[in-house]
Order: structure tokens, then C-alpha cells, then sequence
């Protein structure tokens, strides 16, 4: 393999008028990969810059930290004339902007994509990262990922009896939109190479978190019946479920019949597969409560981190449900590289791995306008232009964390 190929983006532009999760999430992986991302921020700040405690070591809020590695930051207020000049400069050698303003807010300020953008800049590839899109009968409106998750009926399928309906403990509407963009924005840039010519591309939360919905949304077109809570269980497999052994907790997700076999005969259960209520998953699924009662019999009596890593062994899906410092201090977790430092910085690398040209990340997270005067001559702003668009307002002036 050759030792001397670049990142797998290298070269590649960013303007990321992005803020909170989505679209910085969505930059941060462009960036691990080798694009140029400049971070333009409104005068205050992302706000996840002021979503603290806690801090890291360097003083910025964790969560912030967690989604800006590798940018340069400026601070802009593009709603001046002037704020917008520095945009258009930024634009002029671009590849990509993605922006997670409300629909219309660009427009407002004459930055519409097919306003001004799409003409003046014809190769630019154009995301627009929003709760629920421009039109329709929610378009314009704000979107949160917990106000998606209960919109879109993910919270409706997630928690029991006892707790009800209940939020899912990650932000995963936002997160998976980061991924949406993503995708939309490398399927665009590939579509480039043949035409010559970008386009407006579009992730919402909406979109998304619609999207999570398998199986139930499936389940319910074909049965007409609408999903219910079910705790840990899944609707369509048994047993699939988490259980209670004698120190812990585990998870085990039998898919097949093969795997259910092999299980009874490790736990000592060796004539349930011949039970016609326990014959096929269909039956199973039939005779859950019975099956459960079974299954936290024998799995009552053992400890569970060693017979997780036996039926593991023995070809049965299961794990102990560790807590997220357990979970980050998992030797698995080492050996596939997953925490990255970059000197005071700690954070999770993205989950894609390329052997050929993998992720450099390299900065860590910038300070609020950090590389106001590196960008600004990069773009051509003599010493007296910049000390005047300092004085206007239109460029803060950095700031230290």
C-alpha cells in the first residue's frame, strides 16, 4: 500500500455556517477526513459553546469539544453587508456550505441558494440541515431532536409500562441527520465530478427520524396495528431482550433457530428447541412470557460478564450492559482506537475507517474566532480592511476560551 496518499478529502472546502449537533457533526467527520472546514459563527458563539458544565482542560464546554475538532473558527455577522463580503470571498474557492439556519433566514439576507448562491457560485454544493424543511404544513419551524422523537413516534416504541413513552438517552434523531448530510453531501460532490455543476441538498430531522422507525413502521403497513412500548424486547424476534443475572445485567439477541439452540444447550435447556411453543421464531414470539420466565431462570443463577463471553463464543449474540465509562474503558474499545487524543483533547473518533487513506484529525476544537486574521488574509483582506471590518461589527474580534 502506498505510504504518501492524502486524507481521502484533502483539498476539499468547507464553509460550516452550522451550530449545536447536525451539521457540526456532519463537519467534523468532512474535516477528519481532510477538508479545509472554516466554522463562520454568528457573534455569540455556537451555543453548545455555553452548554457547560462540564469543561474540558482547555475550558471549552464538553459538549462543544465533542463536535468541532479540526475546524477554524471566524465569527461573522451575516446580516451586515460587510459580514456578507466575507462570505462570498470564502465562497468564491468553496466546494461545499452547509448552513442550519431556519428556512428563510438566508434569504433574508439575500443569501438564498437559488436567491444568489446557485448562479454565482455554480460548482458549490449547497446542504441545508433543518428541523423539518422550508414548506409543508411544519416547514419553517424549529426542530429539537427530543420534540422529533416524540413527533415522529420514536418515543412512542421506546421505554415499558412503568416509565411510559420515554426520550432515547442519545440524541439520535441529531446524530443520524449528521450522517444524512453527510451522505448527501459526498453523493453530490460525486455527481459533480460528472456534470461539472453542485446542487441544493437537504437533511431534516423530520426526514430522519421517520426513517428510525424500522421494523415498526413496516409492522404497521402490513398488520395495521400500531407498535407498543416493549421495554428492551424487539417486536419481531424472541428471545431478544435484556435479562437479570446474578450480578448484572446482559442482553441476548437470538435471531435464528440455530442460535437459540445453541443457547439452550449451553444454559441447560436442551429440550426447549423441540417444544412446539419454542420451535421457530414465530412460535416464540407467540409464547414470549413463557420463554422469558425460562431464559431468567437459568441466567438468574450465573454471573454475567462470564457467560455473556461464553454463548459469545459459543455463537449466541449476548453482552452485559455496561455504563459509559465501562464502555469507553473496554479493551475492544482500545484496540479498535476508538478514544483520540490531540494534546489536552479527548474525543471519539468517527466510526468509518479507510485502510488507504484513513482519518488525520489534528486540531483540536477552536476558541471562538481563533483564526479571524489567518482567514481574513488568506482571503485577501489587507491589514486596514480588516481592522475595519473589526470596527463594524461585521468581524468580532477572537476571543479566548
Amino acid at each position: 500500500m502506498s505510504t504518501d496518499r492524502r486524507a481521502a478529502l484533502h483539498g476539499l472546502k468547507v464553509v460550516d455556517l452550522t451550530r449545536v449537533l447536525a451539521g457540526p457533526l456532519c463537519t467534523q467527520m468532512l474535516a477528519d477526513y481532510g477538508a479545509q472546514v472554516i466554522k463562520v459563527e454568528p457573534p455569540g458563539g455556537d451555543e453548545t459553546r455555553h452548554l457547560g458544565p462540564p469543561f474540558d482542560l482547555d475550558g471549552r464546554t464538553a459538549y462543544f469539544a465533542a463536535l468541532n475538532r479540526g475546524k477554524r473558527s471566524i465569527s461573522l455577522d451575516l446580516s451586515s453587508l460587510d459580514g456578507q463580503e466575507v462570505l462570498h470571498r470564502m465562497l468564491a474557492g468553496a466546494d461545499v456550505l452547509i448552513e442550519n439556519f431556519l428556512p428563510g433566514t438566508l434569504e433574508r439576507w439575500g443569501l438564498g441558494y437559488e436567491q444568489t448562491l446557485a448562479a454565482a457560485y455554480p460548482r458549490l454544493v449547497f446542504c441545508s440541515v433543518s428541523g423539518f424543511g422550508a414548506d409543508g404544513p411544519l416547514g419553517g419551524l424549529p426542530g429539537y431532536d427530543a420534540v422529533l422523537q416524540a413527533l415522529c413516534g420514536v418515543m412512542s416504541i421506546n421505554g415499558d409500562a412503568v416509565t411510559g413513552a420515554t426520550r432515547v438517552g442519545v440524541p439520535v434523531v441529531d446524530h443520524l441527520t449528521g450522517y444524512v448530510a453527510l451522505s448527501a453531501i459526498l453523493l453530490a460532490l460525486l455527481e459533480r465530478n460528472r456534470s461539472g455543476l453542485g446542487q441544493r441538498v437537504e437533511a431534516t430531522l423530520y426526514d430522519t427520524a421517520l426513517s428510525l422507525l424500522l421494523p415498526h413502521s413496516a409492522n404497521w403497513f402490513a398488520s395495521g396495528k400500531s407498535p407498543q412500548l416493549s421495554g428492551s424486547a424487539h417486536p419481531n424476534i424472541a428471545p431478544y431482550d435484556k435479562f437479570r443475572a446474578r450480578d448484572g445485567e446482559l442482553f441476548i439477541g437470538i435471531l435464528n433457530d440455530g442460535q437459540f439452540k445453541r443457547f439452550c444447550n449451553y444454559v441447560g435447556l436442551r429440550d426447549l428447541p423441540a417444544d412446539a411453543r419454542f420451535a421457530s421464531n414465530t412460535t416464540r414470539l407467540q409464547h414470549r412470557d413463557a420463554l422469558r420466565v425460562l431464559v431468567e431462570s437459568v441466567v438468574a443463577e450465573r454471573d454475567c460478564v462470564p457467560l455473556c463471553d461464553a454463548l459469545m463464543r459459543a455463537g449466541v449474540p449476548a453482552a452485559p450492559v455496561l455504563s459509559v465509562p465501562q464502555a469507553l474503558s473496554h479493551t475492544h474499545c482500545a484496540h479498535r482506537a476508538m478514544v483520540m487524543h490531540i494534546g489536552n483533547y479527548i474525543g471519539l473518533r468517527a466510526p468509518m475507517r479507510l485502510e488507504a487513506t484513513p482519518a488525520e484529525p489534528a486540531k483540536p476544537p477552536p476558541a471562538l474566532a481563533q483564526h479571524t486574521d489567518e482567514v481574513l488574509e488568506e482571503l485577501g483582506f489587507e491589514a486596514q480592511k480588516r481592522l475595519t471590518l473589526r470596527a463594524s461589527g461585521a468581524v468580532p474580534m477572537p476571543l479566548v476560551v
